[in-house]
């Protein structure tokens, strides 16, 4: 998902690209990746790949070390060894979920300096690949972002507007029976989403030059780059269905209600603290600009 956008973003900035699936490249075969860097010879690289099942991590947790850990470190040296910046795509579960406070006492997204805390195998995996990024050449970076979403892979957006077409089918033949008995009015679809799990939405579109822009700047070290705002996953259902003119009912729900393998973390909101780098569109933005690639804009 975030790998295609990539691609186009660098295509459109004037880059050559090559850009190399699972297929073409296993960033676990350390040999394989030094191969690819003395072939290709890239100015720079951007490390899309991961493991990115959080509940399957759980129960995987030496594949998912070895993809999000080594894999990255595999990079990161080969890029050092080629003399070329590698940009290493992190998460914002190597935070514990607990929110960060400001003065006043009040919620704060998580900036840079914040202490990490990871209580997932998928966060402590991600937190292990950002250090070998960053410990193999001080021209790298490891950029942290969150609850991403696109139009070549699986997402939370894609989920709910398919959930709400199949809820609109199944009520198609269902319904109350109208005030005049001619007829029936059709169910209003519905799904539940979770109100205490609060991030920043981040379409690949926006994340994808955004990545580019740090390389072209020579921007390295620890980034947070996500869509600007933040919002509940049930707000964000909302938003979607909103811009979408979808017609389905959002239904609160509770993390404990909907409790999974993994535990997902209550606070996810990023924000940088740093002058060098540039704010994201707000996350709404982003909305906006996945449902016109979609042609529903």
């Amino acid at each position: 998902m975030l790998g295609s956008d990539v691609a186009r973003a660098a295509a459109r900035a004037g880059w050559e690209t090559a850009a190399l699936g699972h297929s073409e490249l296993d960033i676990t075969d350390a040999a394989a990746v030094a191969e690819a860097f003395g072939r290709i010879r890239p100015e720079a690289a951007i490390n899309c790949a991961a493991w990115t099942d959080v509940d399957g991590a759980e129960a995987n947790r030496e594949q998912a070390w070895v993809l999000n850990g080594t894999g990255a470190g595999n990079l990161a040296h080969a890029a050092a060894e080629a003399g070329a910046p590698l940009v290493h795509v992190s998460t914002d579960y190597v935070f514990s979920g607990e929110p960060p406070r400001d003065g006043a006492g009040a919620p704060r997204p998580y900036v840079e300096s914040d202490r990490v805390g990871p209580r997932t195998a998928y966060g402590e995996t991600k937190l292990v690949g950002e250090g070998q990024v960053l410990a193999a050449s001080r021209a790298h970076t490891v950029v942290r972002t969150a609850w991403l979403f696109g139009v070549d892979g699986g997402n939370f957006a894609a989920t709910m507007l398919r959930l709400a077409r199949e809820g609109a089918a199944a009520a198609g033949g269902s319904g109350e029976e109208t005030p005049d008995g001619q007829g029936q009015e059709p169910v209003q679809p519905s799904v539940r989403v979770v109100t205490d799990q609060i991030g920043c939405p981040t379409w690949t579109g926006h994340l994808a030059p955004a990545l580019i822009g740090l390389i072209e700047r020579g921007v390295s070290g620890l980034v947070h780059l996500a869509g600007s705002g933040h919002v509940s996953w049930n707000g964000y259902a909302k938003e979607i269905f909103r811009q979408a003119e979808v017609d389905c009912r959002v239904e609160d729900a509770t993390t404990e209600e909907m409790a999974r393998p993994a535990p997902r973390p209550a606070w996810s909101a990023l924000e940088s603290e740093r002058a060098d780098v540039l704010p994201m569109p707000p996350w709404q933005d982003g909305v906006a600009g996945y449902l016109a690639a979609l042609g529903m804009g």
